[in-house]
């Protein structure tokens, strides 16, 4: 028996950091929805009661290191399931990306495990158990447009935004999120208008949600790289809607509504960036199968 699962990535529309916490987490409002680039998994079953990663990308572990193998021990361990799974990973999203790559994989090996193991659990319940093993896995496993607070694991649904073209670009660094977070002045920040995004998104205003945009992590990122300040510059000059970081970086994307702009905006990336991707919001929640 196999089991193909889609781990999709997300961006985030809207970033703030309220405070910090006193478990050391800092406490965020953000508005994600999920875009149409993703992961692949293949769920199969092992002749011997273990987990078994098998990784296509040599920045990917193949071992307890790797989400979707912790989210498989998790579901094991918990519900004592006495099978073991090889989990074949795909990567279309671009590793260490702010994407939430990994957290997808997790959310997506829930999912998929949900169903190949019989366990007839809810969302809601692959949720809990997804917050913890990170702070974005509990949105991956719901998928769609939400509000996320807490340290991301608390999920609000909203409706999905108006479909859209979305650019983004990745350049060859990496960026520490502790790093980013540690040079993170509160005192200082400017608060993104959050509930601004929600209403434009509730209104399909693009329009509106292009200048509502906001990521209080963006000022420190492109400081410590200033290789994403020249891509995020870039995509302004090729004509981008609305441009920003997301997550922590290093990704940049732009969100453009004509496709003949979008192709000016991609092309013109495509001279000095890598890895440069069009996809489209997809924006729509995950069901139980």
């Amino acid at each position: 028996m196999k089991l193909l699962v889609k781990a999709p990535a997300k961006i985030n529309l809207s970033l703030d950091v309220l405070h910090k916490r006193t478990d050391g987490y800092h406490e965020v409002r953000m508005v994600m929805t999920t875009i149409d680039l993703a992961d692949r998994l293949e769920l199969s079953e092992h002749n011997r009661d273990e987990i078994k990663v098998i990784s296509h990308n040599r920045f990917v572990p193949d071992d307890s290191r790797n989400l979707a193998y912790q989210a498989a021990s998790l579901l094991k361990r918990r519900y004592d399931v006495k099978k073991g799974v090889i989990i074949s990973i795909t990567k279309s999203i671009p590793v260490a990306a702010g994407l939430a790559g990994g957290s997808s994989d997790a959310a997506a090996t829930l999912r998929g495990l949900n169903k190949f193991w019989g366990l007839g659990l809810s969302l809601d319940t692959l949720a809990e158990i997804g917050a913890e093993i990170g702070s974005d896995v509990s949105f991956c496993v719901y998928g769609g447009t939400a509000v996320a607070t807490g340290r991301g694991e608390k999920i609000q649904h909203i409706e999905a935004p108006p479909h859209c073209w979305v650019i983004l670009a990745k350049p060859t660094i990496g960026v520490s999120t502790a790093d980013v977070y540690r040079n993170l002045s509160l005192d200082s920040i400017k608060h993104p208008d959050v509930d601004g995004m929600i209403e434009a998104i509730r209104n399909k205003e693009f329009e509106d949600i292009c200048s509502k945009v906001g990521n209080v992590l963006e000022d420190v990122t492109l400081q410590l790289y200033p290789e994403v300040a020249h891509i995020k510059e870039q995509m302004k000059k090729f004509g981008a809607d609305a441009v920003l970081m997301s997550g922590s970086g290093p990704t940049v994307f732009g969100l453009v509504q004509r496709e003949s702009r979008m192709q000016r905006v991609y092309n013109g990336l495509r001279g000095f960036c890598d890895q440069v991707y069009a996809v489209r919001i997809l924006g729509e929640r995950n069901s139980i199968e």
